[in-house]
This record gives C-alpha cells, structure tokens and sequence, in this order.
C-alpha cells in the first residue's frame, strides 16, 4: 500500500465516523483543561528530570576530563623527564669520553712542557748575555801605552808590544764567546720543532676545551629544560604536548613506509614458499581460509621484525623490553651476535627464495609457450634477477630498524589517545548542557503547546473570569458611593 492510498483510506474512515471524532476530541479536550494543572506539573518535573540529569551527567564528565587530563599531564612530564635524562646522560658520557680521550694525559703532557720551557729558557737567557768586559789590568797597560815616551825607541816598542798583544787576547776572547753564543742558537734551533709541536698540542687541547664548553653549553640548557619539566608548568607542557605530535606523525609515517617495504617483501617471497609447504594447502583461522604458503611468508616477515626489536634492544637503541636492556653486557653481547646470525640466515633464506622466484616465472613463461606451439629456451634475464636477490637480502635488515620508530609511536600514542579521549569529554560535557537547556525550554513549549490544545475552555474561562471581576468592581463602587 502506498502513501497515497494509505491517506485516502484513512480520510475515508474519518469522514465516515466524523461524529466518534469530535466527541473523542471534545472529551480529550474537557480531560485536559480538568487535569491541566497537573499536566503542566507534569510537563515540568519530567524536562526538569531530564535536564537536572544532562547537566549532572556533563559536570561529571568535566570532571573525568579534569582526572584524564591531570593524568595525561603526569605521563607526559614523566615521559619528558625520561627524554630529558637520557639526552644529558647522554651528554655527559660524551664529555666523559672526550676527557678521557683529549685530556687524559694532560697532566703529564703539562709536565714534560714545564720542563722543556724551562730549558728552552734557561738557553735563552744564556744565549742573550752581554759581551764580557775587558780585564782590569787593560786599563792599566792602557795608561802605560799611552805615558809619553819622550824620544826613546825601545819603550816605544814595548808599549806597542803589549798594547798588541792585550789587544789580540781581547779579540781571542770575544770570538771565544761568539763561538759559545752561536753553539746555544743552534740548540734553540734545534728545540724550534719541538715548541711548534707544543704549540700544536695546545691548539689541540685549545679546540678541545673549547668542545667541552659547547657540550657544557648544551648540558646548561638541557637542564634548564629539564628543571621545567619539573616544575610542571604550562610551557613545558606544550612544548611536551607538540614535540608528542610530531613523533607521532613521523613515526606514524616511517611504520606506514615499514608496512608497505613488509608487503613488498611479502609479495617477493610468498609465491616461491608454495613450492617449499606445498601451493594448495589451506589453514582456517575465525572462519577464514589462509594459504599455508602465505602465513610461512608472514611468519618470516614477523620474526625479522622480531629479531630486529631484540637488536635494538640488546643495543640498548630502544627501550621496548626493560629486561633486555638490564642484562649485563656479556649476555647483551651474546644476544646481539645471535640475533645479527638470525637476521643473516633469513636474509639468505629470503635471497634464495627470490632467486626461485624467477625461475618459477622462467619456468612458467617456458610452460605458457609450450602448451601455445612455440618452441625455444625462453631466456632469463640477470638484471631483475639480481635485483630481487638484493631487495631479499636488504630488506630484512630495513625491517629490523622498524622497532625506532614503533617506539616512538607507542610512547606519543598515549598522550594522543588522552589528548583525544579528553577532547572528546570536553564535547560530551558542552553537548550534555547543550541538551539539557534545549529540553528545559522545551518543557515551556510543551506547556505552551498544552495550553493551545484547550485554548476554547481557556478562553471561556477567562471570559468568566471577565465577567466576575467586572461585578466586583461594580459592587465596590456601590459600597464606596
């Protein structure tokens, strides 16, 4: 029956029992102007009810997004404060090494230098002493030679006699000491090299405090951060909040690349593992059949990803699972030889599987052309094949560094999820008080509504009414005059 039919059917009926109707209407109408002080009454509690409900059902659902959001405040300053330690320590074993490396000899380097500059100038100033001053006794024969001497040859000669050979001896010393003065230039010559190379080590050790200072430099600032964190304030919140996002976005993007290289891989080795468990067998898993061939090819994919979590936490790179990270270093050690030998197998695993894959294809191409009439060896190319052994050896290893980002995931993804969950019960709050101020307004409709059903009682009530104050008035009109 259409709508048509179904309204011409009632009008039929309607119009055949019209006389039921009004009576039926009358009577509700009588039914409702009598009970309408106790409809109103009704009206009012039931929106009352429901309103008073709404707006309780959204005080506590500000209330639990209060609890969610303080809760999401103490695990992101948690989280932030871990971040923050595991950068400053982080920092300070780079020091540490630096120290030791660069400035773990300095002392004795320091002391064999005092040393040298000691000698080097002792020899300096021994090389910058004056000339030695002529003897006494030479300003005495001095004044003899130049007594006069009064005509007499032979004193004349010995005067010059022994005016030359003081004057010789003078000379013979001063070439003495010009001899000794270059003997201690050429040592100085000798230590030149050496002071360049002190030099040098202490430019070196120059750039090396230098080095620490800017390490120092980013520690003073970290920590500044770090003491943020600790105060819990709003900045540092935000600053927590954002850098959660945007791990979350990055590392959502990097597992999105890991789960389409794991498809790839998938697709690259699933169809030579039907000739190892067998192409036509099926497994049932919730009402669902799975080829055998593809669950092997899975399972392989997952312990790659497995053995590389394992990796990364025997390297202590993430920190997924505390209880490998808290083994002593000659069982991490051991681990990570076992799950680096792991990783190698399933690469070669994966590899040969690859190589078995093209020639399956070679082989189906032959079998194709075989069963069409053509003849001849179909020919196989290295470059792909080549190509599909690589990509099956490198992808497990680009698989195993998937745990980095998976971490970075899984820690920025509670604070989105309370982020989330807390934004959502601050709309459940405003659309509960929404809701519940339109239903208490609507409960003045629905009296109003109420009202203009038994509008005709109403009215000749009220013209009563009229009449009634009209003759009391008149009365105590009469009574005044």
């Amino acid at each position: 029956m259409t709508w048509s039919e179904l309204i011409m059917s009632w009008a039929e009926w309607l119009y055949a029992n019209w006389q039921f109707v009004v009576c039926g209407i009358v009577v509700a109408v009588l039914v409702l102007y009598g009970a309408r002080k106790q409809g109103h009454e009704l009206i009012r509690s039931l929106c009352r009810v429901m309103s008073d409900g709404l707006r309780l059902m959204a005080k506590s659902a500000l209330l639990a997004e209060q609890r969610v959001s303080a809760r999401n405040k103490e695990v992101l300053i948690n989280a932030g404060k871990e971040s923050v330690e595991r950068v400053i320590e982080r920092e300070f074993h780079r020091v540490d090494a630096v120290v030791k490396r660069d400035l773990g000899g300095f002392p004795v380097l320091q002391r064999a230098m005092a040393e040298q500059v000691s000698l080097i100038d002792e020899d300096y100033q021994a090389s910058s002493e004056l000339a030695p001053p002529p003897p006494e006794w030479l300003k005495a024969v001095e004044g003899v030679a130049k007594l006069p001497s009064k005509g007499d040859s032979s004193v004349l000669n010995i005067l010059k006699e022994i005016h030359k050979t003081t004057t010789q001896q003078y000379k013979n010393i001063m070439a003495e000491y010009q001899r000794a003065v270059g003997i201690h230039h050429a040592k100085l010559n000798k230590l030149l090299p050496y002071w360049r190379k002190v030099t040098q080590t202490l430019d070196e050790v120059g750039k090396t405090i230098t080095g620490i200072h800017e390490r120092a430099r980013i520690i003073d600032n970290r920590m500044e951060e770090y003491e943020q964190i600790r105060s819990k304030t709003d900045t540092a919140e935000r600053m927590l909040t954002s850098s959660s996002l945007t791990q979350f976005f990055i590392s959502g993007f990097a597992l999105i690349i890991a789960i389409l290289g794991a498809y790839i891989n998938f697709h690259l080795i699933a169809e030579p593992m039907s000739e190892m468990v067998g192409a036509g067998k099926f497994m049932n898993l919730w009402f669902i059949k799975f080829r055998i061939a593809d669950v092997a090819a899975m399972v392989i994919i997952m312990v790659e990803v497995a053995m590389g979590l394992y990796l990364m936490e025997a390297l202590r790179i993430t920190k997924l699972f505390p209880v490998i990270g808290h083994m002593d270093d000659r069982m991490r050690y051991r681990m990570i030889w076992i799950t680096l030998s792991f990783l190698f197998i399933l690469a070669g695993i994966e590899s040969a599987l690859a190589f078995l894959r093209d020639q399956i294809a070679a082989d189906r191409q032959a079998l194709i052309k075989s069963l069409g009439g053509e003849t001849g060896v179909s020919q196989v190319s290295w470059i792909p094949l080549v190509g599909q052994m690589v990509m099956g050896f490198i992808l497990p290893f680009a698989l195993a560094f998937v745990a980095i980002p998976l971490e970075s995931f899984v820690a920025s993804l509670r604070t989105v999820i309370g982020k989330g969950f807390s934004a959502f019960l601050r709309c459940l709050a405003f659309c509960l008080r929404l809701v519940g101020n339109i239903i208490r307004h609507l409960g003045v409709f629905l009296i109003n509504l109420y009202d203009v059903i038994i509008f005709l009682p109403l009215w000749i009530e009220d013209l009563i009414k009229g009449k009634k104050k009209d003759i009391e008035k008149t009365e105590i009109k009469q009574e005044v005059f």
